[in-house]
């Protein structure tokens, strides 16, 4: 740890900078990706909106439009990318003011890169066979019972356009057991179902 503190005190003020953005803001790259794996972090916090209302609810601090180019995750891979183009080029460009424009074409470049990424994701898949809506009027299976009159939610198995899928679900009659065949009734939102008793 001493060897890691002397080096770090004798960087150059500038690099020390570089170096500070690039180490935090892998850190938090590297848990926002696995967040994303896991299905919490896959929305983005919109630092364009003008009021504080307009944020829909979230599971994490990335709430909102995920295209949108003032994001939390855009933030954090324009820093990733200034961070690191200014390590790496260091050496390179002894020039500090031209490193710095390297650098910010560099964060710059990992936004353009990430939002492209995402995208292509998107389009995969708004093409895939399974669509939500096409769901209604579909008979499926209960795998994790469901409340009665809409007090919470359970989970349903349905198999459509060649894909089975776990679709969180609600009803407004009564209780509703594991294994129970239902019928989707209406969408509720893009991850909810409404059913019924068949």
């Amino acid at each position: 740890m001493d060897t890691i503190t002397t080096w770090y005190e004798a960087l150059d003020p500038t690099l020390r900078v570089y170096w500070t953005i690039a180490i935090a803001t892998s850190l938090v790259f590297i848990i926002q990706m696995v967040l994303t794996f896991i299905g919490i972090g896959d929305h983005d916090a919109d630092l364009s909106m003008p009021d504080a209302t307009d944020i829909p609810d979230g599971d994490t601090l990335d709430t909102g439009g995920a295209m949108q180019l003032f994001t939390i995750r855009n933030l954090i891979n324009f820093l990733l990318g200034l961070g690191w183009g200014g390590v790496c080029f260091w050496n390179t460009i002894p020039l500090r003011p031209l490193l710095a424009i390297v650098a910010v074409f560099c964060g710059s470049a990992f936004v353009a890169m990430f939002i492209f990424m995402f995208r292509q994701m998107k389009k995969l898949e708004s093409n895939g066979a399974f669509r939500i809506r096409d769901c209604v009027g579909c008979v499926c299976t209960v795998y994790l019972r469901i409340p009665g009159a809409r007090e919470g939610q359970g989970k349903v198995q349905i198999s459509l356009g060649g894909s089975v899928q776990e679709i969180s679900a609600m009803t407004e009659g009564g209780f509703i057991p594991t294994g129970a065949r239902v019928k989707v009734v209406e969408v509720i939102d893009e991850n909810t179902l409404l059913v019924s008793p068949v």
